[in-house]
């Protein structure tokens, strides 16, 4: 096999209660339809012949050091817990350290049933894996922590959902798969031993500077709440953040009924299953605390009395809405071209965001045009735009360099519903030409390419998104 991935597979070494070993489902006919180069190097992955990368990330042959399993945990699913969950249709196939010392899981996700899929097929369509590869790499690109695709197969099987669809893999990157729900499942079944096992895990592997079950609860809320801020900064909605999807290492997991915005309204809701709402873009802070709120629920349970951990616990818990808030405000100031702090900053960013939601103006388009001068061009009505303006420009006459630091901080390409939508029609189709070019330009996103600039525009009131769907 001329293919080599270095395995070095720390989270098999754990005793078997964490996962089961699963050797993934081979499939019919693959056909590799994407391999990232750049992040094969950064894993020390020699690639091989084409068929043969194919056959390896459809699952149908384990490299050499593969030790492939299915992990176990639970979750909070909309608020309600779901006792067990687990990799349903996912294989860790196994671990590398790359050329940057930082170690990684690698897993193939579609790659059949597991002892977790409970009536499931295990299997993923071809939409939900190329949306998965191209918003992941847009995120990477972007600067958000997220999970990472290295590749993407055609099984040329039949997946059946409402009808038959062409199944496909994905193999997804990620710091590592350890959820909330990782910890909720032993703390809820009363496994304490468990439970310091993985907490001890979790610290040696992502947070070698924590003390204890406190410091890995305080480090995960730093880190989320970077990730939180950030998210809301370009406009995007994850649409499931159950704990089963909520990453401890901090980054963005688990592309389901995600999307970016076009139009802003902070209520904005795209899943198709969230009929009240609650992973509204708007709510997603608010989430990320009661997801933490868990996880500590979870951590405490080892001390040998579980009051001992709840005031520290409460304390770093109630601390993190209004560390999101200052992270928050500092990435919006920065969206309006100011580096330093006034207390009227948030004040300023406010009535923008509410004279945009009015107008229905577009989230990407209206920021970057802040950078261009042309933001004005983004309002039906720019009376009111007009004169924010005139306490902006005014804001922004004790800054250095405002204009750079909005086109730094304001992407002009962000993978549009619309046009997802029709990649994943093409894909269908047999055409991966939309597919490759998204990739391409979204490496991209805060250099202007005229020669792409219909990727920028926002759909046209046919080609709107209304829902996403989670694709399982």
């Amino acid at each position: 096999m001329k293919l080599h991935i270095p395995f070095d597979n720390s989270y098999a070494r754990l005793p078997s209660v964490f996962y089961s070993k699963q050797t993934p489902e081979p499939v019919k006919s693959p056909n590799l339809i994407g391999f990232n180069q750049n992040l094969a190097q950064l894993l020390g992955i020699s690639p091989g012949e084409i068929n043969e990368m194919a056959q390896v990330f459809a699952g149908n042959q384990v490299p050499d050091g593969g030790e492939p399993l299915a992990q176990l945990y639970a979750g909070h699913q909309f608020g309600s817990y779901n006792p067990q969950l687990g990799d349903g249709r996912a294989v860790l196939l196994g671990e590398t350290v790359g050329t940057d010392g930082q170690r990684r899981d690698i897993q193939l996700k579609g790659s059949g049933r597991t002892p977790y899929s409970r009536r499931g097929d295990g299997r993923a369509w071809l939409g939900p894996v190329l949306r998965e590869y191209v918003v992941s790499e847009a995120m990477h690109a972007l600067g958000i922590p997220t999970t990472r695709a290295l590749a993407a197969v055609e099984t040329g099987e039949t997946v059946q959902r409402e009808r038959g669809l062409p199944g496909a893999v994905l193999t997804r990157v990620a710091s590592s798969h350890l959820r909330v729900g990782s910890f909720e499942v032993f703390a809820r079944r009363g496994d304490i031993r468990s439970l310091k096992q993985l907490t001890d895990y979790a610290i040696q592997r992502h947070y070698p500077q924590a003390e204890g079950p406190m410091g890995l609860l305080r480090a995960v809320r730093d880190a989320q709440s970077k990730l939180i801020a950030a998210w809301m900064g370009v406009g995007f909605i994850h649409g499931v953040m159950n704990t089963d999807n909520s990453s401890i290492s901090g980054e963005t997991i688990d592309y389901g009924p995600c999307a970016f915005m076009d139009s802003y309204h902070p209520q904005r809701v795209f899943s198709s299953i969230d009929h009240q709402g609650r992973y509204s873009y708007d709510n997603q802070p608010g989430i990320a605390v009661w997801n933490l709120a868990q996880l500590a629920t979870a951590l405490i349970q080892q001390f040998d009395d579980p009051q001992q951990g709840v005031e520290e616990a409460t304390e770093i818990v109630h601390a993190m809405p209004g560390m999101m808030q200052d992270l928050w405000e500092q990435t919006f100031r920065a969206k309006l071209g100011l580096a330093s702090a006034q207390d009227s900053d948030l004040q300023l960013t406010s009535e923008l965001l509410d004279l945009m939601a009015q107008g229905g103006c577009d989230f990407t388009n209206t920021f970057r045009a802040l950078a261009t001068g042309d933001a004005r061009d983004q309002f039906s009505d720019p009376t009111g735009f007009d004169n924010w303006q005139e306490s902006w420009k005014a804001r922004m006459e004790s800054e250095p360099d405002p204009q750079a630091l909005m086109l730094r901080s304001n992407p002009a390409f962000i993978p549009r519903n619309h046009q997802i939508e029709n990649m994943i029609a093409a894909g269908v189709a047999g055409d991966y030409t939309l597919f490759h070019t998204l990739n391409q330009v979204l490496a991209q996103p805060f250099e202007d390419q005229p020669e792409h600039t219909d990727l920028r525009q926002p759909p046209t009131p046919d080609q709107v998104v209304p829902a996403t769907f989670c694709g399982t």
